[in-house]
């Protein structure tokens, strides 16, 4: 561990929720294999699920189990659990015990049930910040109503922070930030297609997304993060040549976010700005965060570093969500070998934002 995510075990007043993500994926399994392989980071920390899921979970883990499951009433009761325990709080229906490895309806709405819970907590302030383990966005669409309508766990978390403040949708701007070790990217935008996501690159969403990366990071660093901003085209556009986004979207947005403060850079050559940000062998970094205008152009970089580690934070919510850089993986579920790393990270990543805001 790095002396900067030495920091995310620190001491936090609240407990934090873990949803299990997809009762058929690997979620319930990695959450039991983080409180073996850190308790120091999962100290607090409860899953919001199903007990009898994440009993059998814990038998992949561990042929005799040394972490008990232990079921409380309340998010608060899991800052009293004793060391070596594994705190769940029944927030679904008990659940029935569906195969691993396959898609199931079920399991779709056992998942967002139980994220929905903890998003509400959050949000309500019963629970200090929510992790959640992998969806499966093919089998929450066929839990149907309301699950189907979102894509994913952002959407959803947006939908349900929007209406908790009362405000319309598009009031309630998040944005995706994918960080590990070596390099952190923010999207303008996320899930649609590439043609829309150039339709989407706009001065007024552009400059948005580095007001939240802004405030959001500076929660992370303890000061106001050094941003660098990829161009659209290739070489930045040439002066004009291959493209004229970053003379007439990029420059004037850059422009009026230097005069709000704002420490934010280029725009730079999509192919080498990654490279500028990422955390040198010394530890120092030439950017805290790239500015990506589109889905893959940020998440290849950071995942080809490593998607064990990765973890994926949710900016712009009035509240705290990471989760792990990676799916469900349906084909190893069950067979007790997914790795636990980024999930461990997820949950690091958690409480280092939790203790930046006291």
């Amino acid at each position: 561990m790095t002396s900067e995510s030495a920091l995310f075990a620190s001491p936090i007043r609240q407990p934090i929720a873990i949803t299990p993500g997809d009762p058929c994926g690997i979620g319930p399994e990695i959450i039991a294999r983080a409180w073996c392989l850190a308790p120091e980071s999962t100290q607090a920390c409860f899953v919001a699920g199903d007990v009898g899921l994440m009993r059998r979970a814990m038998a992949l883990v561990q042929a005799v189990p040394t972490y008990p499951i232990c079921e409380i009433q309340t998010p608060a009761e899991a800052l009293l659990v004793p060391p070596r325990c594994l705190p769940v709080l029944q927030v679904v229906p008990v659940a029935p015990v569906l195969p691993w490895g396959q898609v199931d309806a079920c399991a779709g709405q056992l998942a967002g049930e139980a994220v929905l819970w903890a998003t509400r907590a959050a949000l309500q302030g019963e629970v200090a910040a929510l992790v959640t383990a992998p969806l499966h966005k093919e089998a929450l669409h066929a839990a149907g109503a309301p699950y189907n309508q979102y894509p994913g766990h952002t959407e959803l978390l947006q939908a349900e922070a929007a209406r908790h403040m009362g405000v319309a949708l598009d009031a309630m701007p998040v944005r995706m930030m994918l960080a590990n070790d070596e390099l952190r990217t923010v999207l303008v935008s996320i899930h649609v297609s590439l043609r829309d996501a150039l339709e989407a690159i706009t001065v007024e969403r552009v400059l948005q997304t580095l007001r939240i990366t802004d405030a959001s990071l500076a929660k992370i660093l303890g000061r106001r993060p050094r941003m660098a901003v990829a161009g659209v085209n290739p070489h930045a556009g040439e002066g004009g040549l291959f493209g004229r986004e970053e003379i007439e979207v990029l420059q004037p947005c850059l422009s009026v976010a230097r005069q709000e403060g704002l420490d934010v850079h280029g725009p730079y050559a999509p192919d080498t700005v990654f490279m500028r940000a990422r955390k040198q062998a010394d530890g120092r970094r030439e950017f805290d965060v790239v500015i990506a205008m589109y889905h893959d152009q940020g998440l290849i970089p950071v995942k080809y570093l490593g998607v064990e580690q990765g973890v994926n934070v949710t900016l712009g919510l009035p509240l705290v969500r990471t989760s792990p850089d990676h799916g469900t993986a349906m084909d190893l579920a069950g067979k007790g070998q997914a790795h636990a790393s980024s999930m461990i990270e997820a949950i690091r990543m958690a409480r280092q934002m939790v203790s930046g805001m006291h």
